[in-house]
């Protein structure tokens, strides 16, 4: 290629100086984008890596409030549900191991653990299906969110079904590693798991893990996330025909009519930007 200098046409110098500036001026604002994307993932990642450590952090001191609140009980006074009444209504107190991390926010309303996973977690409910999603137990906004359970939901006047959802956390916080129940062979190993209200404690036996979408209202099929109270037998046992039909495998395990079940939510983005994981554990204990 030849040199500037070279050209000897004073208008065609001047027309490649001016190419040659105009280049010159695209290569620097892409050198500046690129300066400001690398900065924006940067502090991205940063802010990522912060609120996980942060997290995980959280999530260690509550299990351990939550242990040591357990240890300081009589042994006499483990697990035993005192009953008292509100209006009309029976209410349990609240577990002593519970008692600590209620007093720090009300909104506590019981507890979720699964095995050889990152799953242990204080569960939340408010009026508000949304707040949860962004704020941490604390109240904080955190893009990790907490575990919470479903507004509709009563663990006094027990529903049928108490669904619980959490975000599915590339780190593995939340709900990040309860996919582990798409592999058979983990479900062998951990065909249960523990899940307490703040007034009772219970063991769950795992029935169904299925994918699923959160579908149009106005589309007739069965909506897991909608399946709270059964009204009658016939409705029971057509939603859990519906789960066993879209279960991943088969566990043996079909509950009856009056057993009381916890559903476990996530997201699952190999099904779409509308899919969900899922697990239905009965009450065994």
């Amino acid at each position: 290629m030849g040199r500037l200098q070279d050209i000897e046409d004073e208008k065609l110098k001047a027309a490649v100086i001016r190419e040659l500036k105009k280049r010159e001026k695209r290569r620097k604002r892409l050198i500046a984008l690129c300066v400001v994307l690398a900065t924006g993932c940067i502090g991205y990642f940063s802010v990522y890596t912060y609120m996980n450590h942060k997290t995980q952090a959280e999530s260690a001191n509550w299990a351990q409030l939550k242990e040591e609140s357990r240890k300081k009980v009589p042994l006499d006074k483990k697990d035993e549900p005192v009953i008292h009444r509100t209006g009309e209504t029976e209410v349990p107190d609240i577990l002593p191991e519970y008692e600590i991390l209620y007093n720090k926010n009300k909104k506590l309303i019981g507890w979720v653990k699964i095995a050889d996973t990152n799953i242990d977690y204080p569960v939340m409910q408010t009026v508000d299906n949304e707040y949860y999603l962004d704020h941490d137990f604390g109240q904080n906004y955190d893009k990790n969110g907490c575990i919470f359970m479903d507004k509709d939901c009563d663990v006094v006047e027990r529903s049928t079904n108490l669904i619980v959802y959490g975000h599915h956390m590339k780190s593995g916080a939340m709900f990040g590693e309860l996919d582990k129940y798409t592999d058979e062979s983990f479900y062998q190993e951990h065909q249960t798991f523990q899940f307490d209200t703040i007034y009772e404690k219970g063991t769950y036996q795992v029935a169904y893990a299925f994918q699923a979408q959160v579908l149009a209202e106005d589309e007739i099929a069965f909506k897991y996330y909608q399946f709270i109270d059964a009204n009658s037998e016939e409705e029971f046992y057509s939603n859990m025909a519906a789960m066993a039909e879209m279960s991943l495998y088969n566990t043996g395990i079909t509950p009856v009519y009056g057993d009381e079940l916890v559903t476990l939510s996530t997201c699952d983005r190999s099904q779409g930007a509308e899919g969900r994981f899922v697990v239905v554990g009965v009450k065994v204990a």
